[in-house]
This record gives C-alpha cells, structure tokens and sequence, in this order.
C-alpha cells in the first residue's frame, strides 16, 4: 500500500473549481427549463426568465467556480493537517 500524505492545496483548487463550474452550468440550466415551465402559466413571469434565464445560468457557472476553488483550498489544507496527524489515506497502485 502507498500512502497519500500530502495534496497541493492548489491543485486540489483548482480542480474543485472545474468540478464546481460544471456541476453550476447543470444546475443553472435545470433552472432555467424549470423556470420556463413557470413562464408558460405566466406572460409576465415569461418576459422576466427570457433575460434573467441566461444571465442566471453565468452567474450559478461563475459563483460554483468560485466557491469550488475555495472550498478545494480548505479541503486539501485540512487533509494535509489530518493526514500528518493520523496518517494519510491508503491507496493501492498498480
């Protein structure tokens, strides 16, 4: 067994954020098809999802991102805190 001990906070970030943007554009646009459902009982609510629809599909991408990459940072800064204290975590390579 190989043991991991230590993760580029960094990398792990960076990753995260990726992870995050795309899980944010899924998200964002079943927003946007629920939204549109909404909009065809309502004129009024119609007009409002056409410009406020993509818009919030961009904002949902952008703020996943962000908030990705700064959970990344923690996250693989608590696990190289954890992993020095009670060892790191057991992998197996082939």
């Amino acid at each position: 067994m190989t043991e991991l001990k230590k993760v580029g906070v960094f990398s792990v970030a960076k990753i995260f954020a990726v992870i995050s943007l795309i899980l944010g554009l899924i998200f964002g646009i079943i927003v946007l098809i629920a939204g549109g459902v909404v909009a065809l009982f309502s004129p009024e609510a119609a007009a409002a999802m056409a410009g406020a629809g993509i818009v919030l599909v961009i904002v949902m991408a952008i703020g996943g991102a962000i908030s990705g990459f700064i959970y990344g940072a923690i996250a693989a800064f608590i696990y190289n805190l954890a992993a020095g204290w009670f060892g790191g975590i057991e992998v197996e390579l082939v």
